[in-house]
């Protein structure tokens, strides 16, 4: 490199830049043909001339992936602490923070080993939340780096970003190139708190390393008796090596299935996106109309100034109650579980499709398509003709949506918002109302929401909460009593 271009870079001279470029036009350019080399970019970064830097940027953006001595500028820049350079980059081109360098290491692995310097951490992930994936050359990701360099603050940040993530059980399962997983260097460090995240991540506790052993017995080598309390988690290891391998067979038995419907889902263009959203939309709104307006009708009273009484659905015995479908038995089984089939269906594949939506705006549909698929359900049993049917309805309907959360467990593309809503209101009504009262029932259902969203804080107490008064404080009471004053 011309001397006169590095003590320009170094001064952070913009004016000797220019003067130099005009003597020698393709200064830049010869430094841009090779491959691996100093560029006035790398000595810019180290030295925190951030004008001269973006000037730089502005004429040869190709030199910001340049690498010198296995480090690009950003790395530099990071290394040198200079925030306010390191965030120009990153607003310029978010996918700096991917750069591998030497060993493979991006700048996320390096802040990753020394702490979470001027908050970041935060603005990589923020600026691009997938370099949270990427590998150094022996296969660590940043969960690994940061556990064996005892990171619980850049852990804690990782961890957050990931659980909004798709793919939170893959990184968080990630090997090494020894096969340990996170947890199992946490498990070894003795750190209790980094392994407590790791698991609420969805941790695997029964993934072993090349030697065989399970965090668990990692901690036992090690006696790290406050690691291995933790890892036991289970005071009942019978009950829980029966759960683990329940659920390594559901999951084989589901990718099976998921990979012929949600195969590429994520490599679908915008445009093909938006036109199965439409195709989907016109699914959804037909087979609720289906619910509404039933063929052929609904039973009317004899006289048109008689007062209309709904029949209770466990009340029906017997075809023609007033409101419920004039079709028989077995035409309105036929119909509405090939609806049901199709709404459920559909109710999935556009909860999948929706993910690379905003999260704020995503949560925001999903609860809504939850409360669409409750309406239809409610609207089923409405018009059934009898109890048996509405029954019979009900069960299909149950063993229709379970089949289905399998089939989307292994992609996890699905929102588990929507699904907890939905099943904890399609699942338990029915079957346990038979058995046990509505307050009973509301428990359980509770229960159930709170099994499945332990993990989401905010949106499992809210949802928790709201369904508790909505079902055990008797709010649709106080509704009907509002309408009736008004």
């Amino acid at each position: 490199m011309d001397t006169r271009l590095k003590r320009a870079a170094r001064a952070g001279n913009v004016s000797d830049l220019y003067s130099i470029i005009e003597r020698d036009g393709n200064v830049l350019k010869n430094l841009d043909e090779v491959e691996f080399v100093n560029t006035p970019l790398h000595i810019a970064a180290e030295n925190g001339c951030t004008e001269f830097a973006m000037e730089i940027l502005s004429l040869k953006p190709s030199f910001a992936r340049k690498l010198h001595r296995g480090l690009s500028p950003i790395h530099l820049a990071v290394q040198a602490g200079h925030k306010e350079m390191v965030l120009r980059f990153i607003e310029i081109d978010k996918d700096l923070v991917r750069i591998r360098g030497k060993n493979g290491e991006t700048p996320l692995h390096y802040i990753s080993r020394v702490g979470n310097y001027d908050g970041l951490l935060d603005k990589f992930l923020e600026a691009c939340p997938d370099c949270i994936r990427d590998v150094t050359t022996i296969n660590s990701t940043a969960l690994h780096i940061a556990t064996e360099n005892n990171r619980l603050d850049v852990l804690q940040v990782l961890i957050r970003t990931l659980k909004k993530k798709d793919y939170c059980r893959e990184v968080v399962n990630r090997k090494d190139k020894d096969g340990n997983t996170a947890l199992h260097i946490a498990a070894r460090n003795n750190q209790p708190e980094m392994l407590k995240l790791l698991l609420n991540c969805k941790a695997d506790k029964y993934d072993t390393n090349q030697h065989g052993l399970t965090a668990l017995e990692v901690a036992q080598e090690h006696n790290s008796r406050e690691s291995i309390t933790i890892l036991r988690g289970c005071f009942f290891p019978v009950f829980s090596n029966f759960n683990h391998k329940m659920e390594k067979q559901i999951m084989a038995s589901a990718t099976k299935a998921s990979s012929l419907i949600f195969h590429d889902m994520d490599n679908i263009s915008d445009q093909d996106r938006n036109a199965l959203l439409v195709i989907l939309g016109l699914l959804l709104t037909t087979t609720y109309q289906a619910s509404l307006s039933p063929p052929g009708g609904v039973w009317q009273g004899d006289s048109p100034s008689e007062p209309f009484h709904h029949i209770p659905i466990e009340e029906r015995d017997s075809p023609g109650s007033i409101g419920t479908s004039v079709l028989g038995e077995s035409y309105f089984l036929i119909f509405y579980i090939l609806a049901y089939v199709v709404f459920i269906v559909t109710f999935f594949l556009t909860l999948a499709l929706l993910k690379p939506f905003p999260n704020g705006f995503r949560t925001a549909l999903e609860v809504l398509l939850a409360f669409l698929a409750m309406c239809f359900d409610q609207s089923l049993s409405s018009i059934a003709p009898t109890f048996s049917i509405a029954v019979t309805l009900r069960i299909f309907s149950t063993i229709i949506f379970i089949l289905m959360v399998f089939v989307c467990i292994a992609y996890h593309q699905v929102s588990k918002l929507s699904v907890s809503i939905v099943g904890c209101w399609i699942f338990p009504s029915y079957s346990l109302s038979l058995f046990a009262g509505e307050k009973v029932v509301a428990v359980i259902q509770v229960f159930l929401l709170f099994l499945v969203l332990y993990d989401e804080f905010w949106k499992g107490t809210i949802l928790v909460v709201g369904y508790s008064l909505f079902l055990w404080m008797g709010i649709p009471c106080c509704i009907r009593r509002m309408l009736v004053i008004l």
